[in-house]
Parts: C-alpha cells; sequence; structure tokens
C-alpha cells in the first residue's frame, strides 16, 4: 500500500512539472492512463493543466478541458462525454474543515455529465453533480448540483435559464487546443 502511494505521488509530481507541458494531447493522456486515470476516445486535455488524484480521474469521449485548469480528483473527478471546459476552471473536492480541533479534511467527488459547458475560470466544489447539458457561466462558484439543461451564473451560482438544444453533438478535438 506505501509503494502505490509513493507511485501515485511520483505520478502526480511528474505529470504536473513535466507533462503538462509536453506539446502534444497524446503524451499528456498517455503519461495521465499510465497512472490510472481512464480517458475516452479523443480527449483533449490542454497544456499547463495541474492534476491531482490521477488515479481517481475518469474523462469520457471527446471531451475538452482548456489551458491552466485545476483537475482535483483526489474525492474522485468524472467528466462525462463531450464535455467542454474552458480555460481556468478549477475543480475543488477538498477542504478542511475550519470548526474542527484537529482542522481535518473533508473530501468528496464532483461529477459533470454529458455535454455539460464548464465557463472560463469557475470553479466547482466536491460533492456537485452539474447535471446533462447544464452550462455554468464565466466566473462562476458553483456549491451546490445543478439540473439537467440548466443555465447557472454567479457566484454562489444560481439558475437563469435552461437550456433549449437536442445536445447531440460532437465535440471531437475539432478546434481544441494543444
Amino acid at each position: 500500500m506505501r509503494l502505490r502511494g509513493i507511485w501515485q505521488h511520483g505520478g502526480v509530481v511528474f505529470y504536473n512539472s513535466v507533462a503538462t507541458h509536453l506539446p502534444t494531447y497524446a503524451l499528456r493522456n498517455a503519461v495521465l492512463r499510465a497512472w490510472g486515470a481512464q480517458l475516452g476516445s479523443s480527449v483533449a486535455i490542454a497544456a499547463g493543466c495541474t492534476v491531482l488524484g490521477i488515479e481517481a480521474l475518469r474523462i469520457g469521449d471527446r471531451s475538452r478541458v482548456g489551458r491552466r485548469c485545476l483537475l482535483d480528483a483526489r474525492g474522485g473527478l468524472a467528466l462525462g462525454s463531450d464535455v467542454e471546459v474552458s480555460d481556468d476552471v478549477q475543480f475543488i473536492t477538498a477542504h478542511h474543515e475550519p470548526n474542527s480541533d484537529d482542522f481535518r479534511a473533508a473530501i468528496g467527488s464532483i461529477s459533470v455529465e454529458d455535454y455539460a459547458w464548464i465557463a472560463s475560470r469557475s470553479t466547482v466544489l466536491e460533492g456537485v453533480i452539474i447535471g446533462l447539458g447544464s452550462v455554468v457561466g464565466a466566473c462562476s462558484l458553483v456549491r451546490t448540483s445543478t439540473p439537467a439543461r440548466s443555465v447557472v451564473v454567479g457566484i454562489p451560482a444560481r439558475r437563469v435559464a435552461e437550456r433549449d438544444s437536442r445536445l447531440g453533438y460532437s465535440l471531437g478535438t475539432r478546434g481544441a487546443r494543444a
């Protein structure tokens, strides 16, 4: 068990200091897969992203992650298929309990269902499920789960509209950034 922890820590250090700067999606994805991430086909994770808890990262087919994102998967992070995560988004699966005598950590998972779009500079906290086809507006703070096809914005994020789309598209890697 201790050897596994050392291996996982080494993967996080290697990915975040070296592999995140490799020139292609394929190379970055290969490193993540080597350390236990489950990535679907045609996944595009842009350069400069930080990944924590690589072994608990799950990303579905044709999903894209923009530059400089924080993918904190220590509590489990699952992105569905055809999910668009714009630049500078942060997924945070852990926090400290401020009233705890020992400053204990609390941890929880995050799930983003298919066809969701998380716009630039948004933050999603642990325990949240972003519903099927939901949109999170730029610079929003998502502390509670969102219903399917909802559009949420603000700090904290609040529902302002419903998305009217058949959600039948495929993101692939067309137009994605290296």
